[in-house]
């Protein structure tokens, strides 16, 4: 048996029904939601920096699986077959060259390449870096034009931070931090990793050093940010 609420309650908003007309267009504002799905190389350091954007209008889901470049793009391509068609889907791959002098050069600049050819055929975005994902971090404090490793990129950001990048700069509970610390300046680290990429347009992927097009997929984000 149903109970029926009092005649003096029946207007108060908690007990009133929703009107259908909003509950259809809650629905279809969730259902037209935008999704972004980003696969990353790294298992820590990317996935929980994107996941720290107080993005509340998209959905953003980021992992990171250990695999590097082409790999890791045939993992993502598998991965996203094994879904539904979304419209509202943006996949993003996040990878980058981290040059290993041990290894055949011409390979690695290859599988470097193909990669990102392979990614972008297939509809995905890329945020890749050239040499590593650290030198977005390091655009926050500086316009930096030369071609570094990761290891003096690690140098530099913790002669920024105070601490041992390379020590701690990979737990799970820094890297949750890692938003909050480059947030107030961000609007720089965009304006140093565009004027770096419109630098190296024309290049292969492999030759653009220093080069990084995270920007994008920051800018991309940023659009869904709580206001």
């Amino acid at each position: 048996m149903t109970k029926k609420a009092k005649k003096t309650d029946q207007t108060k908003a908690w007990n009133r029904r929703p009107d259908r007309a909003q509950v259809y267009a809650l629905q279809s504002r969730m259902a037209n939601n935008k999704r972004f799905l980003i696969i990353c190389e790294g298992e820590n350091t990317e996935p929980y920096y994107f996941k720290s954007f107080p993005v509340v209008t998209a959905e953003v889901k980021a992992f990171g699986i250990g695999r590097s470049k082409t790999s890791l793009v045939e993992y993502a391509i598998f991965l996203v077959g094994q879904e539904k068609p979304d419209p509202e889907r943006e996949v993003w791959i996040v990878f980058d060259m981290d040059y290993d002098p041990s290894k055949d050069e011409p390979m690695q600049r290859n599988d470097f390449n193909q990669a990102v050819q392979k990614a972008e055929t297939k509809g995905f975005r890329v945020a890749y870096s050239n040499d590593a994902f650290e030198l977005w971090f390091v655009l926050h404090y500086q316009l930096l034009e030369a071609a570094l490793t990761r290891t003096e990129y690690y140098k530099q950001i913790s002669n920024h931070w105070g601490i041992s990048y390379e020590r701690y700069g990979k737990g799970v509970k820094f890297c949750r931090e890692i938003y909050q610390q480059l947030q107030n300046n961000q609007d720089s680290a965009i304006r140093h990793a565009e004027r770096l990429h419109q630098q190296q347009l024309g290049n292969q992927p492999a030759d653009q050093n220093p080069c990084t097009t995270v920007y994008q997929l920051v800018m991309e984000l940023n659009k869904y940010l709580k206001k």
